[in-house]
């Protein structure tokens, strides 16, 4: 059985019609943006978990106002 041997570098890439990407720069575009994704999504959850506590210490009975009531004596 004769050995396996890869695809030379020339044939290898996204042939488009005037020209052709190499895989190398299609893994490293697709590697850098699997990265900034990873790192804006866990920049949002702490953004989001920011904004929750900020709100929450908004909403919290100590801070608000106290309202006065009328008596309602029948």
């Amino acid at each position: 059985m004769p050995p396996v041997t890869p695809q030379s570098s020339s044939d290898s890439g996204l042939n488009l019609v005037l020209f052709t990407i190499p895989q190398s720069l299609l893994l490293q575009v697709g590697t850098a943006s699997i990265l900034l994704l990873l790192l804006a999504s866990q920049t949002t959850g702490e953004t989001l978990q920011a904004l929750g506590e900020a709100s929450e210490e908004l909403f919290r009975g100590d801070r608000l106002p106290i309202l006065n009531f009328p008596d309602q004596n029948e």
